[in-house]
């Protein structure tokens, strides 16, 4: 089979690039992304990683840094605990704080599902069986699967649901 032509021919060397800006890219773009904002701005290129958590307190490997002592050992070990030095103790304290923080809740539900709740509320009450054979039931959930997303609503938004309920009770009030 014939050898393509492009690659019979001599390459030649390009002088308009910059090689060592290609390499210090390249370097840059292989380098890991460090996701943890505080161990990024503490890191240091020029050391190794154990070098690098070493100086932040924090440990390579977790079975090295918290060993399972056996029974005979532990007395002559305890003797034997290194001090290391901690250079940034402030990364540390950064992640201490930040895990502290309480979480906040990030489950929503979608407006086209809390839509489709009200709709059935609105229209049948508590009336799973009838919800279920309802024109806006796309999806043919069952009585139970419907009740599910109900409760799902209570749970997510329980003071717009209590709104939305009173307001259906002022509206039957004004209907009579």
């Amino acid at each position: 089979m014939p050898k393509a032509k492009q690659k019979q021919r001599r390459r030649k060397f390009n002088y308009n690039i910059n090689r060592k800006k290609l390499n210090k890219a390249a370097r840059k773009k292989a380098a890991p992304r460090i996701k943890c904002s505080q161990i990024r701005h503490a890191w240091d290129r020029s050391k190794t990683v154990s070098q690098n958590l070493a100086e932040m307190g924090l440990a390579v490997d977790p079975n090295k840094a918290v060993p399972i002592r056996k029974a005979m050992k532990m007395d002559v070990d305890d003797q034997e605990t290194k001090t290391k030095i901690v250079r940034k103790p402030y990364v540390i304290n950064e992640l201490e704080y930040e895990a502290s923080l309480p979480e906040k809740k990030s489950e929503t539900l979608s407006k086209d599902l809390i839509d489709y709740v009200q709709h059935m509320i609105r229209n049948y009450g508590e009336n799973f069986k009838k919800m279920a054979r309802d024109e806006k039931n796309y999806y043919q959930d069952t009585p139970k699967q419907i009740k599910r997303k109900i409760n799902v609503y209570k749970r997510f938004y329980p003071e717009e649901y209590q709104a939305f309920i009173d307001s259906l009770k002022q509206e039957k009030m004004d209907e009579q």
